[in-house]
């Protein structure tokens, strides 16, 4: 009697009530907010950054790869630490982490300390998007799933509208440290909101053995062929920048033996087997590395290639976060009608192409024609990484989800780091040759150049997918071909 008692206490604990999914989507949009918020303000202050610490303009690259490095190293781990302490803790620490992070950023006197503190913000920025996502999948209904994810987006895309114009204010008229301060306020309050609302949600499944020697391997790979590129544009040794890239790729090479002889390897390379997920992994690469160097270059160009204000600067820059919003409007209607390889090829070359005219772009140009022009470039780019988004995932089997997602994610966060390290190296590069000490316009031209051809490149591959690639998701149908006699 007492075991049928407290079979009936604990029936509900089995189905807990969870709060309305309109609310922890937005908490989690919240947190994604943060992120996109500090990514897109940083990139407006580099320059007089820069100033401030008696460095050159490109060597600030750095400051923005150090974070993106660490996205790319704790990202794969992020689920497997969620699984072991529980998603609600680790969404929160990481939220604290990432508060102390820019704390210590805004305290930074020097580029070291910067990227010291870069590294530490972005330890909490790389759990705060995929744990929150976790926390989604875990506690709300699937019923509900598509309307949380779009509940979720309206925050992440405010931020990238708020940032760049935000920005381009606060260094005009306040100090390039109150990008970093205004952090603060915005994650106490999501500290609470997690505390507040978030239920406490535990994985079901045992958790596996965590790989180690495999997460080693992958963090000396990465963190050495990133820095190796940093140091092969500053003035320095150029012994010690092949040093670092032949560790990293020395690293590289005993993952890969390690990965294929592992049960549980932190990135499992195995899913290169799947067609939809290897075009989509290779393509997305190369394309990644223009969209990587994009918001690298722009507000140094208008910055000190045009001599534009901070505040003009940002309004530019607004306009490809601008295009990204629009380009979600239409995304789905065009995959419906022409399919994902057809579109994938042409708007490729669209995407590359868009890049390719701020190659162009001089001070006497109107405003309102590089801004319609920068639109145009992010609407391209955005539809680009949506169709990417979707049809890797085409094949892949339920059971093996959450490593795709693990590894897609970690390619995307490295080729946005490669992306900022070969726009910086380009224009160091190109400033070398000329024996420039401040980048010209021709050396801007140059790099815009050289990064789209590296985009353009991705056509092979996007022509090598199937002519009814992802036809299930997007719902379009091929015609038949009429018989011939």
């Amino acid at each position: 009697m007492t075991a049928l008692i407290e079979e009936k206490v604990d029936a509900p604990a089995l189905q807990p009530a969870y709060p309305d999914y309109r609310i922890i989507s937005l908490i989690v949009g919240c947190a994604i907010f943060l992120e996109q918020v500090d990514g897109t303000v940083l990139a407006t202050a580099l320059p007089t950054m820069a100033r401030d610490f008696h460095v050159s303009a490109p060597a600030m690259s750095v400051a923005v790869t150090s974070y993106l490095l660490a996205l790319a190293i704790l990202i794969p781990v992020s689920g497997a630490i969620a699984d072991r302490f529980g998603a609600k803790r680790v969404f929160n620490s990481s939220i604290a982490v990432f508060i102390i992070g820019s704390i210590l950023c805004s305290l930074t006197n020097s580029l070291p300390m910067m990227v010291a503190a870069r590294l530490l913000q972005g330890m909490g920025g790389a759990m705060m998007a995929p744990v929150g996502r976790l926390v989604i999948l875990r506690t709300v209904e699937r019923r509900h799933l598509v309307s949380s994810m779009s509940w979720t987006l309206m925050p992440a895309i405010l931020g990238t509208l708020a940032g760049p114009p935000l920005g381009g204010f606060i260094v005009e008229y306040l100090d390039w440290r109150w990008i970093f301060y205004i952090n603060v306020p915005i994650g106490v309050l999501g500290y609470w909101l997690v505390r507040r609302f978030i239920p406490v949600v535990h994985c079901t499944a045992q958790p596996s053995r965590f790989d180690w020697l495999g997460f080693g391997l992958c963090s000396v790979g990465l963190g050495c062929l990133l820095f190796g590129m940093e140091l092969f544009g500053e003035n320095t040794n150029p012994m010690n920048a092949l040093m670092l890239v032949t560790i990293g790729v020395a690293a590289g090479v005993a993952y890969w033996w390690h990965a294929k002889h592992s049960i549980n390897p932190v990135v499992d390379l195995s899913l290169m087997r799947i067609d939809s997920f290897r075009l989509s992994v290779i393509s997305g690469s190369l394309m990644r590395i223009t969209q990587g160097a994009q918001p690298f270059l722009l507000p140094l160009l208008f910055q000190i290639g045009f001599g534009f204000s901070a505040v003009r600067s940002g309004q530019l820059i607004l306009a490809t976060s601008l295009g990204a919003l629009l380009a979600r409007s239409f995304t789905t209607r065009i995959l419906r009608w022409v399919g994902f390889r057809r579109a994938m090829v042409y708007n490729g070359v669209l995407a590359s192409l868009g890049y390719a005219v701020c190659a162009f772009f001089r001070p006497d140009w109107p405003f309102g024609l590089m801004f319609g022009l920068l639109v145009c470039c992010g609407a391209f780019m955005s539809f680009q990484f949506a169709a990417y988004n979707t049809v890797a995932y085409e094949a892949v089997p339920t059971e093996r989800m959450s490593a795709a997602n693990s590894f897609y994610t970690t390619l995307q966060q490295l080729m946005l780091s490669v992306g900022v390290c070969c726009g910086a190296l380009i224009l160091k590069f190109t400033m070398a040759i000329g024996q420039n000490a401040e980048p010209s316009r021709l050396n801007f031209s140059a790099a815009f150049l050289i990064v789209t051809l590296i985009s353009l490149s991705s056509t092979r591959w996007h022509r090598a997918f199937s002519h009814d690639a992802g036809h299930e998701m997007s719902g379009h149908r091929q015609r038949k071909q009429p018989r011939t006699a």
